[in-house]
């Protein structure tokens, strides 16, 4: 594909004065690769479909540049209908929790106040999918699954799942670094939730393993 625009016919007179070709940079046409291949995908509530006919994936990519064409390409969360969600999970591992690679793990959880949908929730949701590709948790970004965003009438929710809830070192890690990515103020508490306790659970609530 062209990136400039086409030159017109030169005369054989000006064809000698012509300035000489200079090479591209390798950084104008080599993609940035990510340390982990990512896909996205997309829930729509429809309650004449079953939970996994309702998730769909969008696209896999594993280069900083395909990770920007596909979110500048997709509705931002605060556009989304109510019921629906994203997820950002590495590939080959599934956004529910009975994937093996999910199972024994649990999630930070982030809930936001209606009013924050519309100053916060795009910006929160684009920082934690940018931790997530730019491995921005250390060492323990190994533990990182993927990340949801749920659109809800009564207040978003916005997840880092990771993979082992017995895991405190990293767990704690990634939640410290998360809230302060996120900057959020000190009174706002991140609670760390067990899939086994959101799973069973009976009542709104579920106890909080970890919190920062």
């Amino acid at each position: 594909m062209a990136t400039s625009e086409p030159r017109g016919p030169e005369s054989e007179e000006g064809s000698n004065d012509s300035p000489t070709p200079v090479a591209a940079s390798p950084e104008q046409y080599i993609k940035h690769p990510l340390q982990n291949r990512w896909a996205l995908w997309y829930f729509k509530n429809d309650k004449s479909k079953s939970w996994t006919e309702n998730l769909r994936l969008i696209s896999k990519f594993d280069t900083v540049e395909d990770f920007w064409a596909l979110y500048n390409h997709i509705q931002k969360p605060s556009k989304l209908g109510y019921g629906c969600d994203y997820c950002l999970f590495k590939d080959g591992i599934k956004p529910m929790w009975e994937d093996d690679r999910n199972k024994l793990g649990g999630r930070w959880l982030m809930t936001l106040s209606k009013q924050q949908r519309h100053n916060d929730l795009d910006c929160y949701w684009m920082e934690t999918l940018l931790c997530l590709i730019g491995e921005s948790f250390d060492e323990a970004s190994e533990d990182v699954c993927g990340a949801v965003v749920n659109v809800r009438p009564k207040g978003d929710k916005i997840s880092i799942w990771t993979g082992n809830c017995q895991n405190r070192d990293a767990i704690m890690t990634i939640g410290q670094q998360y809230k302060e990515r996120l900057n959020l103020p000190v009174k706002n508490i991140l609670g760390y939730q067990s899939h086994d306790d959101t799973s069973s659970k009976s009542g709104s609530t579920t106890k909080n393993m970890y919190s920062v």
